[in-house]
């Protein structure tokens, strides 16, 4: 599929928005950063060990919209100084996108060990929470979105050797809606982006080109679909003009793989 140039499509109230984005140096976060940008928001790229990929993406889009920050924010403080040190660049925060994850290996329960089990649910779960709660303040003195990545494993439990992921991701969902129902009076709209299978880095680290083809074999529109095809999902949740009476809710982008 080709790339969806963003800039021919304008949303008019995304345009200023100051928005944090984190895992963007790569897959579907960078993609974000694109289509925030061609929207006219400044954008905080987050990246943790992807400097040369991060800083490429700024030069791309523009540095003077864009302001880099590094952090691990599967350690305890790091996922909070990487919100403040965004909301402080900006001077506000309108947005917080809560993408990076990922599945530190395929491993079964049996192999599963707790040193395995604090690293996965530290960097897919806790990070979420420390991000909101971190930028709670920020988008409270104004109203804005927060929209959380989680999967389709959130639904189905995953693929071989990656139910601890799924699980991580199923408590994304879960702490979607209850955020969602939670902010409401601050006016924070909180959804969430569950991607089916996706070309990304992600699944070149951890997923065989046979399984891939596997997984693709059970899609009804018979391809793996692209990050670029997850933006729409995200742009749509973020606008208040398109958006605004949606909240709590997940919106699946999986060609059709899992109809929940």
């Amino acid at each position: 599929m080709t790339m969806m140039d963003w800039k021919t499509i304008t949303i008019p109230d995304l345009a200023d928005k100051a928005v944090l984005i984190t895992g963007a140096s790569t897959g579907i976060g960078a993609a974000l950063v694109r289509a925030f940008v061609a929207q006219g928001a400044k954008v905080a790229i987050h990246y943790n060990e992807s400097r040369t990929a991060a800083e490429a993406l700024s030069d791309e889009v523009g540095k003077d919209v864009t302001f880099l920050v590094q952090g691990d924010v599967s350690q305890d403080g790091e996922t909070e100084r990487v919100v403040e040190a965004a909301a402080s660049h900006f001077g506000r925060l309108d947005g917080l996108v809560n993408n990076a994850g990922g599945m530190l290996g395929r491993v079964t329960t049996a192999e599963m060990t707790d040193a395995q089990y604090e690293r996965v649910m530290n960097l897919n779960a806790r990070s979420v929470l420390a991000a909101t709660r971190a930028a709670h303040p920020h988008l409270a003195r104004q109203g804005g979105f927060i929209i959380n990545t989680t999967s389709i494993a959130a639904r189905n439990g995953g693929g071989g050797g990656a139910i601890l992921y799924a699980a991580s991701k199923g408590f994304v969902s879960t702490i979607t809606k209850g955020h969602a129902k939670e902010f409401t009076g601050d006016k924070i709209r909180v959804n969430g982006v569950a991607p089916g299978v996706i070309t990304t880095p992600f699944h070149e680290r951890y997923t065989s080109p046979e399984m891939l083809d596997a997984q693709r074999r059970t899609v009804p529109m018979a391809r793996l679909g692209t990050p670029d095809e997850c933006v729409g999902a995200y742009l749509f949740l973020a606008s208040e003009m398109l958006s605004g009476y949606v909240t709590g809710q997940i919106i699946e982008v999986n060609g059709g793989q899992l109809m929940p």
